[in-house]
């Protein structure tokens, strides 16, 4: 038997209430999360239900795209997202590993794609 842990997050931000600086979404802590590692995200509500897991080669620019592509399943669930959380995963075959884990064992809410569980 495998036995996978998933990482811990190495960045997570929050939606502000009222934020004064640019943002997106409530989000104003982007420059937080590295421009050029890969990893994986995570998409949480208020309930800390997890809504929505991604893998990127580069994760700052792959996560705001959710946030501005007019394509992305999160396109009419964008307002629902109040915490990103962020793990850094170098090994593309980790990533894949990661995502497809985390998405049937935390059970993501908006995930379609890679989902065993149902």
């Amino acid at each position: 038997m495998i036995s996978i842990t998933i990482p811990a997050p190495e960045v997570t931000i929050f939606k502000q209430e009222n934020p004064v600086l640019s943002n997106i979404y409530g989000f104003t802590d982007f420059h937080l999360i590295t421009r050029e590692a890969g990893g994986i995200f995570m998409f949480y509500n208020d309930k800390d239900e997890l809504l929505f897991v991604g893998k990127a080669r580069k994760l700052r620019p792959r996560i705001k795209k959710h946030f501005e592509d007019n394509v992305s399943v999160m396109k009419p669930h964008r307002d629902e997202v109040t915490k990103i959380e962020v793990c850094l995963v170098e090994d593309p075959v980790d990533r894949e590993i990661y995502e497809t884990y985390i998405v049937n064992k935390l059970k993501a809410k908006y995930n379609v794609e890679k989902v065993l569980y149902k």
